[in-house]
């Protein structure tokens, strides 16, 4: 029997996930991916793409998706920290300005006319500031 054991707005952040358990070998499957990617906007509705692993790989599969890899990562990689033009703190995270009003406007017009534009948030203080 098969277990939910997370749920995405988005059937790419499910095959992410799925593959990061294959790779410990924990057999993973993703479920309802093709409805969402033929409507995306019945996502929420739906429960999202889900993704489900066997009834005896909950607990593994749980513990292994709540693992924070980001330092890896940064390591491996590295990083380049955007700091806040208004408290100079590099507690960043990317933002898009005016995403909501851009959906908004998509679901009255059917047709993408509001711009969005990429910026950061700042943790510390919360302003956001284009790039």
């Amino acid at each position: 029997m098969l277990i939910t054991i997370a749920s995405y707005s988005f059937p790419f952040e499910a095959h992410i996930a799925r593959s990061r358990l294959e790779s410990e070998e924990i057999p993973a499957f993703v479920a309802d991916e093709h409805t969402i990617n033929m409507q995306w906007l019945y996502s929420n509705a739906l429960g999202g793409v889900r993704l489900q692993v066997p009834q005896e790989f909950v607990e593994i599969a749980l513990e292994i998706l709540s693992e924070d890899r980001e330092q890896d990562l940064v390591e491996e990689v590295g990083v380049d920290p955007k700091s806040c033009p208004h408290c100079g703190s590099t507690d960043t995270e990317f933002h898009q300005i005016g995403r909501r009003w851009a959906f908004l406007v998509f679901l009255g017009l059917d047709f993408p006319l509001f711009p969005v534009r990429n910026g950061i948030r700042c943790n510390h203080c919360g302003k956001v500031s284009e790039i």
